[in-house]
């Protein structure tokens, strides 16, 4: 993976993720449900980190991360269901967005493992990248 790549995120959290949005060239892409996700946590993860959840959602509304609605990978949507979805009906959405881009995922959740799309942990990812 190149360092100017695209990578489409998952729900991924913490002090490492945070190295590959402000120490590489990494374009972050997601789905409008990942990042309501992410909202759903803030109020943990702002308690966890001792802020504000304001402060939280300040910093994930600073992150680059182009956020895709459901009319972009809709057409994929079947296939990733099939794929994924007995698995977590959850991550249907992401991996139809894989589909449709061509890009690999950014999750730490095992249940992308032999979707039939490139996948890698905030751990693999930073040891590619050399973060």
């Amino acid at each position: 993976m190149a360092a100017d790549s695209n990578v489409i995120l998952s729900a991924v959290s913490g002090k490492a993720a945070l190295r590959i949005f402000t120490r590489s060239t990494l374009d972050v892409i997601t789905t409008e449900s990942v990042l309501e996700e992410v909202r759903e946590y803030i109020p943990h993860m702002a308690e966890l980190y001792g802020l504000a959840p304001q402060v939280q959602e300040s910093q994930l509304r600073l992150l680059a991360i182009r956020e895709y609605p459901l009319e972009d990978y809709k057409r994929y949507v079947s296939e990733a269901e099939r794929r994924i979805g007995d698995r977590d009906p959850d991550d249907v959405n992401l991996l139809a967005l894989s589909l449709a881009t061509k890009t690999p995922v950014w999750s730490n959740d095992n249940d992308f493992k032999n979707c039939g799309v490139d996948w890698y942990t905030t751990a693999r990812l930073l040891k590619i990248l050399g973060l």
